[in-house]
């Protein structure tokens, strides 16, 4: 599903090069739930923007799903985020201006789905994830556990491919960290191919596989 081919990433800081990926290369089956961790600066963050067409590498290939997404425009980049890979963030990224379920219905709207189907299919991500009652609810009446939720729900309403989730539990106590980490298992258990950064080996724990990046090279598998 992932196929990451001897990609480097340069960042320019005025006249310095700042390398922070070097010669990466990695493999993710269908399926499969990848844990990818490491310390602060190491470059798992910029390597799931890159997987997910956030960003680009200076060098190599980036292959989903059979596509090398390398090159694309912009535009192709942004279809291609919105039908293929689903993001949770550990900020949430929610809009605060708007519900719940004006949240979720976002990416159908960007999709091009007619308006009535939107708002069945939201209402129907939120609901799956014990939403149902909070459709109106902006994130500021929302518990840290629920916007992360409404996260999920945002993330799966387009039937992604994959799941690329940075830090999910970053924001939450313990009690709904478990939580977000067991639904990510479910969501897994269901066929999604799910990235997953973190830092927390406990959290890593969830995953089939575990992958040390360090200093911009992956270090270690298991």
């Amino acid at each position: 599903m992932i196929e990451i081919k001897d990609v480097f990433k340069i960042y320019k800081m005025g006249n310095e090069n700042l390398p922070v990926l070097n010669d990466v290369n990695l493999k993710v089956n269908k399926g499969e739930f990848v844990a990818v961790i490491g310390p602060s600066g190491s470059g798992k963050s910029t390597l799931m923007n890159i997987i997910g067409g956030l960003d680009r590498p200076t060098k190599g290939s980036v292959i989903i799903d059979g596509e090398d997404i390398s090159s694309y425009k912009d535009k192709k980049m942004s279809k291609f985020r919105n039908e293929k890979i689903g993001f949770i963030f550990q900020s949430f990224n929610l809009e605060p201006t708007l519900t719940a379920l004006e949240n979720v219905i976002m990416p159908l709207a960007i999709a091009g789905i007619p308006e009535k189907k939107r708002k069945e299919k939201a209402k129907e991500a939120l609901g799956s994830l014990g939403l149902g009652d909070r459709l109106k609810h902006k994130p500021t009446e929302l518990s840290g556990g629920q916007r992360q939720r409404v996260s999920i729900a945002r993330a799966l309403v387009c039937n992604p491919k994959i799941i690329l989730a940075d830090e999910p539990t970053g924001n939450l106590d313990s009690k709904s960290g478990k939580a977000v980490m067991e639904l990510l298992r479910e969501l897994k258990n269901k066929g999604y191919t799910i990235v997953m950064v973190s830092h927390n080996l406990d959290e890593a724990a969830y995953a089939d596989r575990v992958i040390k990046i360090v200093d911009g090279m992956i270090a270690e598998e298991n």
